[in-house]
């Protein structure tokens, strides 16, 4: 059931973006904002209910199979979008993107991070599936088992590590870098997951874990926000 309804917003969110290709390529800033929407949306409603599956057996090796499959999935299905505001940045920095555009970007992104939670828990809400019972009674179901300050230092290297691969990916044929990428976050998630759950994206930590940074406002945005967008300027910065 968990796949199927993965499945399900994958192909819609496939749809929606051939309209918005269709309908919007004459208003390049609401053409920018839905597709952004879409697929941002696709990465958290599809991550929401990965997070279900972390204790399926065999355990690791079934959460980290379906971390790899589907971000091979998102990397074939959303070319040409950040889906993350720290790969938002990365144009504004250079001035490949107006501030405005990024702006417009980034708003897409945590509009669809918000929707995608609502959307999670009305399907949870339903128990379709038994990894779906009691789902929305867990509240803050904190990724954070470590100290504030080591969860900041793992989160901050692994979005270096992952925004330096991403750049350096750029050469590779398209075909064999998301593999390369998706390997590379199924690594991390591996490394770090039960640690800070290895997220580096503050969109998607938002989506996920809301209710924590409604808990705990100042510990989760210094971790899950601050950390992955100094990363990605640290690797600005460098290179």
């Amino acid at each position: 059931s968990s796949l199927l309804l993965m499945s399900g917003v994958v192909v819609t969110v496939g749809l929606g973006r051939r309209l918005a290709r269709r309908r919007l390529r004459s208003r390049p800033l609401l053409f920018a904002f839905f597709v952004e929407m879409f697929s941002t949306f696709q990465i958290c409603a599809c991550t929401n209910e990965l997070s279900l599956l972390g204790n399926v057996e065999p355990k690791p090796h079934t959460a980290l199979t379906l971390t790899y499959g589907f971000t091979v999935l998102h990397g074939l299905t959303l070319a040409g979008s950040a889906c993350n505001p720290c790969g938002t940045l990365q144009p504004m920095w250079s001035g490949g993107t107006s501030l405005r555009m990024g702006g417009i970007k980034i708003a897409a992104q945590f509009v669809a991070a918000v929707l995608a939670r609502v959307f999670m828990h009305f399907i949870w809400s339903l128990e379709m599936a038994e990894p779906h019972l009691g789902a929305l009674s867990q509240g803050c179901s904190s990724p954070m088992q470590t100290t504030e300050m080591q969860a900041f230092c793992i989160e901050l290297l692994f979005s270096v590590v992952f925004q330096l691969a991403v750049l350096r990916a750029e050469s590779v044929n398209p075909k064999y870098r998301v593999h390369l990428i998706a390997l590379l976050i199924t690594m991390l998630v591996y490394a770090g997951g039960n640690l800070t759950g290895a997220i580096f994206n503050p969109v998607l930590a938002f989506s996920l874990h809301a209710d924590c940074f409604y808990d705990k406002f100042l510990s989760y945005s210094l971790v899950y926000w601050i950390a992955p967008c100094l990363g990605k300027f640290l690797i600005l910065y460098v290179f």
